[in-house]
């Protein structure tokens, strides 16, 4: 009978031991998947890998490049399109080295050249999260690459010539206690967020100008700022709050967030922790300044008079005659950096197009402003940009004529392309 009882009390202790065993390896997946989330959050994967009114995560994306538009991979795990057949080596290959599953070679419009220093660790999670995605049948148009970029075996000389696969600083993961807030915030910008990859200008192969790292950079029609420490074109003026205050709401009192960097904010930045915020923030203000703050400028006083008349008539409603505009609301001309960076494109662009700020739950009201192209010739928005970027203390080089067509008819395209 002892015997019995004693039989019975072990079998119900292995038993719990085994419910407890279970519960924990739930949990730990659970922990894995929520990790994995938020690493997919910071790299801001569903951005690109998302179809316009598409499922997430399921590809299909045109990237438009100076080379020809690619498309982007369904990363659900469907087994015949998406990452259904992938092991976490596969996905951790193609962070690490730039290969797909079949050791074909991807195109750096995927920015392996980034993510080769993202950590075994932090791949496998993200591809925990991946794998927990609904999945999606999804077959992505062919890429649309002239001949003979379309073939892919291109990539080895192109690896040869610009990419190093990265090493870690093991200091920088987020399993790391000793980790200080600029290894952080270096492994954010860097490597997840991969900033560079369009605020660093590029060569004619499409690679990183490595020695002018996040000095701006124009991309898809935009440009990226400056975002080391000079005072007019950079974040120099920038406190820590202000970024972290930008990166969470997409607005501050130097400016609002529009066009891709709006979509950053909304998909991404906005929905990091404040340690990781202020850790991006932290790193960003360690930059030196990159000196393109000395430039000489002599814009014609006729381009001036026009460009003032025509900002006082058609701008001056929101951003005031001061150009200080309203702080969070409507961006202030006076002092931005982006209105002083060397690259008007983004002036241009906002002018021509209008703008929309991004919405986040701290901020909700995308406020926007009208387009100005069917109103103001080439002309007269090249005059008034003159003008914003050489008043108030303001110093920029003048804007053409020419350069005003070019990007309107760029724009013109790229609304012909997106519609059906």
């Amino acid at each position: 009978m002892k015997r019995s009882w004693y039989n019975f009390t072990i079998a119900m202790l292995i038993l719990a031991l085994g419910h407890q065993s279970l519960a924990l390896a739930d949990n730990a997946t659970t922990d894995l998947v929520e990790r994995g989330r938020y690493l997919a959050t910071a790299a801001d994967c569903v951005a690109c890998h998302t179809a316009p009114g598409g499922v997430a995560f399921a590809g299909g994306r045109p990237l438009d490049t100076p080379f020809g538009i690619i498309y982007s991979r369904n990363l659900t795990p469907d087994r015949d399109t998406g990452l259904g057949l992938w092991s976490d080596e596969d996905f951790y290959r193609a962070m690490h080295k730039g290969l797909s599953r079949d050791g074909t070679h991807l195109y750096p419009a995927f920015p392996y050249t980034y993510f080769t220093r993202i950590s075994r660790a932090d791949s496998a999670a993200i591809k925990s999260f991946l794998a927990t995605l609904t999945p999606t049948k999804n077959v992505t148009p062919a890429n649309e690459f002239p001949w003979p970029l379309k073939y892919r075996g291109l990539m080895v000389l192109w690896n040869l010539l610009f990419f190093r696969e990265g090493v870690l600083n093991q200091s920088s993961t987020t399993n790391s206690v000793a980790q200080t807030d600029n290894d952080r915030g270096a492994y954010l910008v860097e490597t997840l967020g991969h900033c560079g990859a369009c605020h660093t200008p590029k060569n004619f192969l499409g690679a990183d100008k490595t020695k002018f790292a996040l000095q701006g950079g124009e991309i898809q029609n935009w440009f990226a700022p400056n975002t080391t420490g000079d005072q007019r074109s950079g974040l120099g003026t920038w406190s820590d709050v202000d970024i972290v205050e930008y990166l969470q709401t997409g607005r501050n009192v130097h400016g609002l967030a529009t066009g891709p960097m709006a979509e950053v904010v909304e998909n991404s930045t906005s929905k990091l922790n404040a340690t990781d915020l202020q850790a991006m923030a932290n790193y960003l203000k360690h930059l030196p300044g990159a000196g393109l703050d000395t430039i000489v400028t002599n814009p014609d006083p006729r381009a001036m008079t026009s460009g003032e008349a025509i900002f006082i008539d058609a701008c001056a409603g929101c951003h005031q005659a001061s150009g200080e505009g309203s702080p969070r609301a409507f961006a202030s001309l006076k002092g931005s950096s982006i209105v002083q960076s060397q690259n008007a494109v983004t002036v241009i662009r906002v002018i021509l197009q209008g703008a929309r700020a991004s919405s986040t739950d701290a901020r909700p009201t995308p406020f926007t402003m009208p387009e100005f192209a069917w109103k103001l010739t080439d002309i007269q928005v090249a005059n008034v940009v003159t003008y914003i970027r050489n008043a108030w203390g303001n110093l920029a080089p003048p804007v053409t004529e020419r350069q005003v067509l070019a990007l309107r008819s760029k724009i013109s395209q790229e609304a012909a392309a997106d519609t059906p």
